[in-house]
């Protein structure tokens, strides 16, 4: 099923959306809901902005419908600004090249406190 969904949303020069239409809509949907909304408002102070998963969502189903290039172009530019917020912020944690030297020792959890 994703096979014929993927080759219906391809054109001619092999290019579809980056995501399948209902995956914007089901993320301006979560976007929206109350429990999200709060929650955002909880962590940042503020509502979440959800239009423009609206607008790739409305973007996506004129590409599909039209094969309009400034819809093309436009969910490119948003998808590209998504990728790059989310490399923006480095991980908290450095990744480890090996174990520690005395890795298979036993942990001194049960050694009485001086």
């Amino acid at each position: 099923m994703e096979r014929a969904r993927e080759s219906s949303m391809a054109d001619k020069t092999g290019w579809r959306p980056p995501r399948a239409c209902d995956d914007y809509w089901s993320e301006w949907k979560l976007c929206k809901s109350l429990r999200n909304r709060f929650h955002y408002y909880y962590i940042y102070g503020q509502a979440p902005s959800c239009s423009q998963w609206k607008k790739d969502y409305d973007y996506c189903q004129e590409w599909q419908k039209t094969k309009n290039e400034m819809a093309k172009d436009a969910l490119c530019q948003s998808e590209g600004a998504r990728v790059a917020e989310k490399q923006k912020h480095p991980p908290v944690w450095n990744m480890r090249k090996s174990p520690p030297m005395d890795w298979y020792l036993p942990l001194d959890e049960f050694k009485p406190k001086s």
